[in-house]
């Protein structure tokens, strides 16, 4: 017997979505302040919508639930946190402009050309550098909110190592953001094969 609408929505890895996006006010809240202490509780709650970015898929391929409208939230919940977190860090430089306008225009541009292909009848899969970028966007926006100095100690006098969580952060931006223009270039040259077939 076939699941109603209602149910299908309203499946675990649907409301996993869900409750990403639903995070992102919150996220936007803790950025009002560049102090580092809600700097340090948005990015836990980042860090923590990030994991249920990898559990909404996995639970939704072992529960053979993976629905459409899954299929469309996702990737959409994925770039709202993105852009919502870098966007919130713009106003204390702690992310160059132009790097946000190239990960933004490269999603935007993508996201038409996917709907472009659909209208045609094509798919046109998601490619490894994808993943890959958006695993070094997580990582570079989670040292970016995290921001300050932090200390890991053999005592409290005697400091064991003192990692700039920024610098980490745009060491893994650079790499994310030469992965998103690789990566946009690469669906654009398989967009531009396919609809001239």
């Amino acid at each position: 017997m076939q699941k109603s609408n209602h149910g299908t929505i309203l499946n675990i890895p649907n409301l996993l979505t869900m409750l990403r996006i639903a995070a992102i006010p919150g996220l936007c809240v803790l950025l009002l302040s560049p102090d580092r202490r809600p700097c340090f509780w948005a990015a836990a709650l980042f860090a923590a919508a990030s994991v249920t970015d990898w559990l909404d898929g996995y639970l939704a391929r072992k529960m053979e639930i993976v629905t459409v409208f899954g299929k469309f939230l996702d990737p959409i919940a994925d770039k709202l946190i993105v852009m919502a977190a870098l966007i919130m860090i713009l106003p204390y430089d702690r992310v160059p402009a132009w790097m946000v306008l190239v990960i933004l225009g490269r999603e935007i541009i993508i996201t038409g050309l996917r709907g472009i292909a659909s209208t045609e009848g094509i798919v046109i899969p998601a490619s490894n550098l994808g993943k890959f970028k958006t695993i070094f966007q997580l990582v570079a926006i989670i040292g970016l909110l995290l921001h300050y100095d932090y200390r890991w100690f053999f005592s409290i006098d005697h400091p064991l190592l003192v990692v700039n969580m920024h610098h980490v952060g745009m060491f893994y931006l650079w790499i994310a953001t030469v992965i998103t223009i690789w990566s946009g270039v690469d669906y654009l040259n398989k967009f531009v094969k396919l609809i001239a077939r």
